[in-house]
C-alpha cells in the first residue's frame, strides 16, 4: 500500500521513497528481511531440526554395542579432529558471509578455495565426521544409524540451500559439476 510517498509492508514495515518500482523491485526482499523467523523463510526450521539431530548424535540413547576397539577408538578421535576442523575452517573463510541459515547473505560472493575447493558444505561435512567419530567413540551401533539420519537430513537441506545459491550464482553449477557435496571426493 503506498501513502503519501511511503510505501507500508506486511509486519508494519514501511519504507519513505518517490520512486514506486524501487519498492516493486524490492518488495520481496524487504518482506522477506522482517518475517518472523518461525515463518521459514530462509532455511531457519531447517537449523532447528539440525540442532535436534546433533543433539541427538550426542546425548541420546545408546543401545546395541558393539566391541571397543583400539583402532576404532583412534579412527574415531581422528574423525571427530578432523570434522571440528573442518567446521572452523569453514567457518573462517567464510568470514563475514557466514550466516546460520542455509539462505545466502545478499551481498556474499560464491567461495571456492579454502575447505570449499573439496566439498560444498564443508560444515556440514565435519559435522557429519564428527557424528561418525562420536558414534565409533561410544561404540553404538544406535548412535550410527544417528548418523545416518544425521546424513539425510543434511543430503536434504543442501538440495534446498543449493536451488537459492543456483538462483544467487550463475556459475555455481559448474562448481556442482567440479566439487563433490558431503563427503570429499566420493560424494
Amino acid at each position: 500500500m503506498q501513502l503519501d510517498g511511503v510505501h507500508y509492508l506486511s509486519g508494519g514495515a514501511f519504507l519513505a521513497t518517490s520512486d514506486p518500482g524501487y519498492i516493486d523491485d524490492r518488495k520481496g526482499i524487504l518482506i522477506m528481511a522482517h518475517t518472523p523467523w518461525w515463518k521459514g523463510t530462509r532455511g531457519e526450521w531447517y537449523v532447528v531440526i539440525q540442532f535436534a539431530f546433533c543433539g541427538l548424535v550426542i546425548v541420546g540413547p545408546r543401545i546395541w554395542t558393539f566391541d571397543q576397539t583400539a583402532l576404532g577408538s583412534i579412527v574415531g578421535a581422528a574423525l571427530l579432529l578432523s570434522g571440528g576442523l573442518m567446521i572452523v575452517t569453514g567457518a573462517l573463510r567464510l568470514g563475514a558471509n557466514f550466516t546460520a541459515v542455509p539462505y545466502p547473505k545478499d551481498q556474499a560472493p560464491l567461495i571456492e578455495t579454502g575447505p570449499f575447493q573439496f566439498v560444498r558444505h564443508p560444515m556440514y561435512s565435519g559435522a557429519i565426521f564428527m557424528a561418525l567419530g562420536w558414534a565409533l567413540l561410544v561404540h553404538s551401533w544406535l548412535t550410527l544409524c544417528y548418523v545416518m539420519v544425521l546424513f539425510v537430513f543434511f543430503d536434504i537441506k543442501t538440495r534446498r540451500e543449493e536451488q537459492w545459491l543456483k538462483a544467487k550464482f550463475s556459475d555455481y553449477a559448474a562448481y556442482q559439476k567440479r566439487v563433490q557435496k558431503l563427503i570429499p571426493f566420493v560424494y
